[in-house]
């Protein structure tokens, strides 16, 4: 199993040039412990750094030997889905063919009235840009669409959340999906794989919050993140006792010590029979040198998982 992690570069009380400095730090942290993928996701908020994956993409393939890198997500119902080749055709040649491009349809919707876009298109955009995006990597060149990356085809990953449908065109289109477990019982989302398989999908990824270490020191910014999200979309704020449900077995955060973590990933596993895992650990105001240690012992982890299941 391919193990890796992914950021929003939140904020929180850095400003952000010091914020790039740490995912910078993160991103060869990760190399370095033998991590398979490192992602970065799109925003156009005031509490994360982002918004253009690629770029900061680029210079952490200036910084990294062999970890792939990927956006996580690339908003493309909002974006020009030409550029967006481009942008990962040159991000190919500079790490030397390790780019890969997550598309979603966000689950932030400020790209849209930024970029003059209709949110009511929202699916129709995704649609037509996802058909116009795989026309022009299946052939860039033909198209007249320039530099053609190292890899052909270009990897095109399809973000999924709470959407059965989006599971389905994903698989009908056997392109790679990534599917996001940030809330609720793992079980649940047992569902989408399955229309994801037999609609033809084979590679799937797990996406989840975690923190590889003691849940005292990931609590705090998790719950200050997720409340502050929860009251722009109408949740309850959360509460230590939220948090330790999700910690259980069957729940969605992957946060404990190195063999809790693995006993989890192990678990849906063996529901999900999947490919990657992707851990989003830099939340909020989690100090720096926490994520650090997280992303170190999550280079155990993945050795451990990868030594049982073989």
């Amino acid at each position: 199993m391919e193990i890796g992690v992914y950021t929003f570069a939140d904020l929180g009380e850095l400003t952000p040039e010091q914020r790039f400095a740490h995912l910078l730090d993160e991103a060869d942290l990760a190399d370095r412990v033998g991590l398979d993928v490192f992602g970065v996701g799109e925003h156009h908020r005031a509490d994360y750094a982002v918004s253009a994956p690629a770029v900061a993409l680029a210079a952490i393939a200036s910084r990294t030997k062999r970890i792939r890198l990927t956006s996580a997500v690339t908003v493309l119902s909002s974006d020009d889905p030409v550029r967006v080749h481009q942008q990962f055709a040159e991000l190919d040649l500079i790490s030397a063919g390790r780019a890969e491009i997550m598309a979603g349809r966000g689950s932030f919707v400020e790209s849209f009235p930024l970029f003059g876009h209709d949110l009511s298109q929202y699916d129709e955009l995704f649609a037509t840009k996802l058909r116009r995006l795989l026309q022009v990597r299946d052939d860039p060149a033909a198209h007249g669409v320039f530099p053609v990356p190292v890899q052909s085809p270009l990897p095109v990953w399809i973000a999924v959340g709470g959407n059965p449908e989006s599971a389905a065109r994903a698989g009908r289109l056997g392109l790679p999906m990534a599917l996001a477990i940030i809330g609720g019982m793992p079980e649940r989302f047992v569902p989408f794989a399955d229309v994801y398989r037999q609609s033809g999908g084979a590679t799937l990824s797990i996406n989840s919050h975690g923190y590889v270490g003691d849940p005292d020191d990931f609590y705090p910014a998790y719950a200050d993140v997720m409340t502050t999200i929860g009251r722009e979309r109408g949740w309850p704020p959360t509460q230590r006792q939220d948090f330790d449900a999700l910690r259980t077995r069957r729940g969605a955060l992957l946060v404990g010590s190195v063999d809790e973590v693995v006993d989890k990933i192990l678990f849906q596993h063996e529901l999900f029979g999947h490919d990657r895992f992707l851990m989003q650990t830099s939340l909020g105001a989690l100090p720096h040198e926490k994520v650090l240690e997280s992303i170190e012992r999550l280079g155990e982890v993945r050795e451990r998982v990868n030594r049982t299941i073989g």
